[in-house]
């Protein structure tokens, strides 16, 4: 998992569990669960019957009445928003490097690849090895720290084992020597072509 898919779970997880105590704490108010169950809430629960609000009249006049409540509560606010704008558009970032830097550490001056030609160099030196019916790369991550995803549609009569070796002794050796990246970490999927049965004479 990467760092950015971990926080975006992480998020998506937080956002859920304050959305589902909300809507819990409004069904029992609305249902009116604890005077039906004889349960007894702590003391300042929000929400206990169905004509309560979570924020009465002189609680909305006390805090109005305050110089620092609105200022502090736009402040709130504004950054709560500012943090949802920079979610968004980190999602909406790209997630591929675009060009990557040729030649080693440090890189040669000027050299420069597209990701999709690698990409598509690999697939295609990928999709020529044996019992590999079908083969798609595609390159993410930084520019500096490529990262490759493979997907191997193998023959049915195809060995994932032997598959999976071939690619790194061939196509993924040859990208990094043609690329000078020493490391390049590298997702393998691999699925198996459907056939039809055969059936017995």
């Amino acid at each position: 998992m990467t760092p950015r898919s971990a926080l975006n779970r992480s998020l998506l997880a937080l956002a859920g569990l304050i959305l589902l105590g909300g809507g819990l704490l409004i069904l029992f108010a609305g249902f009116d669960v604890y005077r039906r169950l004889g349960a007894t809430p702590p003391t300042g629960w929000p929400l206990l019957a169905p004509g309560d609000v979570l924020l009465g009249s002189a609680d909305r006049a006390r805090w109005s009445s305050r110089g620092w409540w609105w200022p502090v509560a736009i402040a709130v606010l504004a950054v709560v928003l500012l943090l949802a704008l920079w979610w968004l558009l980190a999602q909406l970032r790209r997630r591929r490097p675009g060009t990557l830097p040729v030649g080693g550490t440090p890189p040669q001056e000027g050299v420069e690849l597209s990701d999709r030609a690698l990409g598509d160099a690999i697939a295609a030196d990928a999709g020529a090895l044996p019992d590999v019916q079908e083969a798609g790369v595609r390159i993410t991550g930084r520019p500096a720290h490529p990262h490759a995803r493979v997907g191997l549609t193998l023959t049915p009569e195809g060995s994932p084992g032997e598959a999976l070796d071939a690619l790194c002794r061939g196509p993924l050796l040859t990208a990094r020597r043609s690329t000078g990246y020493s490391d390049l970490p590298t997702e393998v999927r691999l699925h198996v072509a459907r056939h039809k049965a055969h059936r017995a004479q």
